[in-house]
């Protein structure tokens, strides 16, 4: 490793692209340069490669390591704190307390656990991972196919420690305790490489870490990988083949709507087409687009982006979520002056996006003239191939049925088994509604007519609500009644 001084690097980064100076201290690293395609970093114990491997995972870039003297180090972090006037005893001794969490943090013990936690969580498939502290113990949850499940139990005192770590990883605080705090990881995990989303919330005992892991080398799934069937798909890529309007997605978080918008975005983007999106976060990369994040503390809101989107001379954006009135009437009047827009919206079924735009004060004449459509989905878990048996139907599941115009001799369950550790379930799959616009469908909202006269007008035209295609999908032993219900009757 090449000897450096700090001179050579003048000026040392002072700003928040710094490690905190209790880091630097305590791990002997110094951040000497930085840019958006690599990093410089001085340290003082060369020999240290776990800490180094670490580092260049931590920037998620190339790192150019240079051996400092921990005297230089020293002299150079001495004039930082007296700059700082940090030594009234309150202040050191909160000093005290942040190095030995970060001594902590960093034991090799520590970083292996967060390290193993990450890594098992993927290889079960959990989007998310949950570590709680109680008053006893603290406990670490994944959320597997939607459902969260109990991976262990970690004693009181190893809280601290691991809260710290994922801190460390995430450029926290690691001593604040009091207010919440986000971050973000970018790590290769297991056979992949990771954004990690993390959450930290003060709880009654302490604090609540929750994980949220995002594979970006996964393969895209397109549209015909969804799972709508083809009349339905037919229908959404004809709405995305306009040159303007509005097309929208429905639906709780954690449906699914980002992967449906995202594989909307890869069918129609192209080198003739200008794709601009405003989401928050951004979850998945797309070649060709222009992909812009929120960040509310700076002002870079839905609106405020989409108000300085429109002078990019785009063709299609997507906004993440029209949350408020203003960018509801924003995405509206792009959509009117000829843009393809999409976005979502929370309601429970497509038809609701009508009265629910209605109600944020968009104008019947304005969204009459822009709506092409929208999707509603959910996502419903699968039976497990590994032990999955056919039955005969209770009672209820037949009454559920014939509610809907189906029958069935035989029904699939899983019984449990080591593959999909006893639950019977072994992955999800998505539930879809779908209905496009038409002349009668605008003038019914010109007239301000109800959501059930909507519903009735596209049943009569054989449109198939959640609830017909969710259970069509348990005739065919994809899923149970009960998933169902729980999921899109609920």
């Amino acid at each position: 490793m090449e000897r450096a001084t700090l001179a050579q690097f003048a000026p040392i980064p002072e700003d928040d692209r710094q490690y905190p100076l209790e880091y630097m201290d305590a791990n002997s690293v110094i951040k000497l340069r930085e840019d958006d395609a690599s990093v410089a970093i001085g340290i003082c114990n060369p020999s240290d490669t776990a800490f180094l491997a670490f580092l260049e995972d931590f920037h998620g870039k190339p790192a150019t390591f240079f051996h400092i003297e921990r005297t230089e180090l020293s002299a150079y972090l001495g004039k930082r704190l007296s700059s700082l006037d940090a030594g009234s005893p309150k202040g050191a001794a909160r000093d005290e307390e942040r190095i030995l969490l970060d001594r902590l943090a960093n034991d090799a013990p520590i970083v292996n656990l967060v390290n193993s936690l990450m890594i098992d969580a993927i290889r079960k498939g959990a989007s998310d991972i949950h570590i709680e502290s109680f008053a006893e113990e603290a406990r670490v949850r994944y959320r597997v196919d939607g459902i969260l499940v109990t991976a262990m139990r970690l004693e009181k005192g190893k809280f601290p420690a691991v809260s710290s770590r994922i801190k460390i990883m995430a450029n926290l605080n690691i001593m604040e305790r009091r207010l919440p705090q986000d971050g973000r990881i970018s790590a290769h995990l297991g056979d992949g490489r990771y954004d990690v989303r993390v959450s930290v919330v003060p709880i009654a005992d302490g604090e609540s870490v929750v994980l949220r892991l995002f594979n970006t080398e996964g393969v895209p799934m397109g549209l015909e990988d969804l799972g709508l069937d083809a009349r339905s798909l037919r229908q959404l890529r004809a709405m995305a083949a306009h040159p303007h309007g509005l097309v929208l997605a429905t639906g709780p978080t954690g449906s699914g709507k980002t992967t449906t918008l995202n594989a909307l975005l890869r069918e129609v983007a192209s080198e003739r087409i200008k794709v601009i999106t405003i989401e928050d976060p951004v979850e998945y990369r797309i070649e060709g687009v222009d992909q812009i994040q929120t960040n509310e503390r700076i002002g870079l809101s839905f609106d405020s982006l989409l108000r300085r989107v429109l002078r990019q001379d785009p063709d299609v954006i997507m906004v993440g979520e029209i949350r408020d009135t203003p960018t509801a009437e924003l995405s509206l009047r792009a959509a009117l002056t000829g843009h393809l827009v999409l976005s979502t919206l929370h309601t429970n079924d497509a038809v609701s996006v009508i009265p629910r735009l209605r109600d944020m004060g968009v104008e019947p004449y304005l969204l009459a003239a822009v709506l092409r459509g929208a999707l509603a989905q959910r996502l419903v878990r699968t039976v497990c191939r590994s032990c999955a048996g056919s039955t005969k139907p209770e009672a209820r599941e037949r009454a559920v049925l014939k509610e809907y115009g189906l029958t069935a001799t035989r029904l699939v369950r899983g019984s449990g088994c080591d593959a999909c550790d006893g639950t019977g379930f072994k992955g999800r799959t998505a539930v879809f509604e779908l209905f496009g616009s038409d002349d009668r469908i605008e003038e019914m909202i010109l007239r301000g007519e109800r959501a059930s006269a909507f519903t009735d007008y596209l049943a009569a035209k054989g449109f198939r609500s959640l609830a017909q295609n969710g259970l069509a999908l348990a005739v065919k032993g994809v899923t149970t009644v009960a998933e169902v219900e729980k999921a899109v009757m609920g």
